[in-house]
């Protein structure tokens, strides 16, 4: 018996044979019984001598029992390793993002560096010219006080010396001998009293300061602002009867919350938010985002015809919850399919075709924005006469004469100052605009060069303006304005009033804008290498292109001009080219080449055409502007040797026949002679 008191550490070979070795199935009630089976109702293995307590409940062998335990855990081991590549691809995200943060952090900081080491310059410039100011002030009173002195002393010492000479003759003794001596002093001292001495001061000793400190601290204290949302896509949801029904033709609206990661309601706007249409054919409904800045925005889009359409809605370039959302268009009763169908114009219809032959692309640029890096200035090219192909006219004027009329600017930040100047535009009244890209602003001259105004405000809002590249004048005098880093385009009165905006969560980074002759909105999207045309209203007509170097792709276009035939003609940057598209997007012309011969480009960049249909080009690599006929022959080039371009930008034909160009290395804009 005592064989059966031994501790559970005692050897097995000490264990009579109803014993199971340690750690095995014994029964876990009963030490020494072997468990042969399994209560599923309490979960526990059972001997022999528990069987009774369990006779009510399921019971299994144990072996079963184990067994199923085995599947269900090898189930769960499948499922978690399951998880391990979302896990993996969720890691790369987030260190994807934390990336990107740390990036903006750094451009931010550099921003915030070199705005206030700018502030600090004109602070320091301000303080030299209060104290040269001080120092002339303070000179020219104290030459006029001190002049007076000067004068004063040497009198009071006249004075002083013909009196002490005068008593001395007057205490000696009276006699003839020294009466012509006396009579002399007396002639001075006549001559002394009445001698005019400035008595009464000359000047005053004001010098005041007058500092006016309170507004500039109180400025200085809400300068700047850090913007920001704790929004998160996979807590932010969308409502609102667009995602219910939509109807032909008319307007619906989608209501998206932003929600932090705990599920908590943002407060605040600003949120970077995209929301795409796509129809069957998978081409783009047109539709416009609406920050209300509490956290909530609207998403408003019109479907022109029936049909099964998908909502992608985006946070931070991810998926909002159930985005992306199934659509199903159709018409309602017959009097509201009547006004769908009033509602549907030529237009839409003729936009709603192109779209489905426009297809999405994606991708970055490659290569526009150079930090601390401009072209180099190259050999210009000699002067030749016209190409056999040019216009009888301009065989006979061709403008390889003219030059340089004026250039205005220097670098700087107040008004005529400009910092990486960009795109240009002219207007029938007389008027040159320029987007003066790094001061967030559009400044205006006249013909002749004088400034008249200036607009715009650096932020992320409507109305605001974050980097402007490209501008456009409408034919109703609306400026138009492609602002780069805010991804959209505004409108603005001609007296520089916020008006609208298009393309909001569809361009990418829209460099040049123009202006067709059915006063749609040309818009070259540099960074998604496409052409967008758009209504005035914001509805998008059609679009074209995408990256590559085929003939109806783009690596990096710049801007574009539209030339009598309604046709639209795109400077290819990185592809050192000059294509001419159909308003369709069919690729009609391409003229141009790497290199620095005639005709040749290094990243050609403005774009304007004239009367007489000929084309002008910037070439920003060469630094030079070159002319060709509408067939893409090399005419000649504007004579620039004067005052040499360095990495010209923007250009354009002023209303009186000139070329005005964006030299924007020199940090000033030009205007040459140009005979058409």
């Amino acid at each position: 018996m005592e064989a059966h008191q031994h501790s559970p550490e005692s050897s097995s070979e000490e264990c009579t044979v109803l014993e199971a070795p340690p750690g095995k199935n014994n029964c876990p009630q009963h030490a020494g019984n072997v468990a042969d089976l399994y209560c599923s109702a309490c979960d526990c293995a059972l001997c022999d001598d528990c069987v009774c307590d369990h006779e009510e409940h399921p019971r299994v062998p144990l072996c079963e029992a184990l067994e199923q335990h085995r599947v269900r855990l090898q189930e769960k081991l499948g499922f978690v390793q399951n998880r391990l590549p979302q896990i993996s691809d969720a890691l790369s995200f987030v260190k994807e993002i934390l990336q990107q943060l740390s990036s903006q952090r750094a451009s931010i900081e550099e921003d915030i560096q070199s705005s206030f080491e700018d502030l600090h310059k004109q602070l320091d410039v301000r303080k030299s010219v209060l104290l040269m100011e001080l120092e002339v002030t303070y000179g020219l009173k104290q030459k006029v006080l001190q002049a007076q002195v000067d004068n004063l002393v040497r009198g009071e010492g006249d004075i002083s010396a013909i009196c002490t000479q005068t008593e001395e003759a007057l205490a000696g003794e009276a006699c003839v001998a020294n009466l012509q001596a006396e009579r002399e002093l007396g002639e001075r001292l006549a001559g002394l009293a009445g001698l005019g001495m400035p008595c009464q001061p000359e000047e005053n000793d004001q010098l005041d300061l007058v500092l006016e400190t309170d507004v500039l601290r109180k400025s200085i204290h809400n300068l700047g602002t850090i913007v920001t949302t704790s929004a998160v896509a996979s807590q932010s949801e969308a409502m609102g009867a667009g995602l219910e029904q939509c109807i032909v033709g008319h307007p619906s609206s989608v209501t998206i919350v932003t929600r932090d990661k705990s599920g908590g309601a943002c407060k605040s706007g600003n949120a970077i938010l995209s929301a795409e249409v796509f129809t069957p054919d998978g081409s783009i409904v047109d539709g416009e985002i609406m920050d209300h800045k509490n956290g909530t925005y609207e998403f408003v889009y019109t479907v022109p015809k029936e049909g099964n359409f998908s909502l992608a809605l985006r946070l931070y370039d991810q998926h909002i919850k159930g985005s992306p959302f199934k659509l199903t268009v159709s018409r309602t009763l017959e009097v509201d399919v009547e006004v769908s169908s009033l509602q549907v114009s030529p237009s839409t219809t003729t936009a709603t075709s192109s779209a489905a032959n426009a297809t999405p692309s994606t991708g970055s640029s490659d290569g526009t924005k150079r930090r601390g890096k401009s072209p180099g200035q190259k050999k210009k090219g000699s002067k030749r006469a016209s190409s056999a192909l040019g216009t009888p006219r301009r065989k006979t004027q061709n403008p390889i004469e003219d030059d340089l009329i004026f250039r205005i600017g220097t670098k700087g930040r107040n008004k005529g100052e400009f910092t990486n100047l960009q795109g240009v535009a002219t207007s029938s009244t007389g008027r040159i605009l320029i987007a003066d890209s790094n001061n967030q602003c559009v400044q205006m001259f006249s013909n002749e060069g004088e400034f008249k105004s200036r607009f715009g405000m650096r932020g992320r809002s409507p109305g605001q303006l974050q980097r402007p590249t490209g501008v456009a004048v409408h034919p109703t005098g609306d400026i138009i304005i492609a602002d780069y880093d805010n991804k959209w385009v505004s409108i603005f009165s001609c007296e520089g009033k916020f008006k609208a905006k298009l393309g909001s969560g569809r361009l990418m980074g829209p460099k040049g804008v123009s202006v067709d002759q059915n006063g749609h909105v040309i818009v070259v999207d540099n960074k998604a290498c496409t052409v967008f045309i758009f209504q005035l209203t914001g509805k998008l007509i059609t679009k074209f292109g995408s990256r590559g170097n085929g003939d109806k792709q783009f690596a990096g276009p710049h801007f574009a001009a539209v030339n009598k035939n309604n046709e639209i003609i795109v400077t290819d940057f990185h592809n050192h080219s000059v294509k001419v598209f159909t308003p369709e997007g069919e690729l009609v012309l391409k003229f141009g080449s790497n290199g620095e011969g005639n005709g040749q480009f290094n990243a050609p960049t403005g774009v304007a055409v004239d009367v007489n249909g000929n084309i002008i080009v910037a070439d920003w690599g060469n630094s030079r502007i070159q002319v060709f006929d509408g067939s893409g022959s090399f005419l000649s080039y504007i004579n620039t040797s004067a005052d040499p371009l360095y990495g010209p930008q923007g250009l354009a034909l002023t209303s009186d026949g000139h070329v005005v160009v964006a030299d924007s290395g020199n940090h000033c804009f030009k205007v040459y002679r140009y005979l058409q």
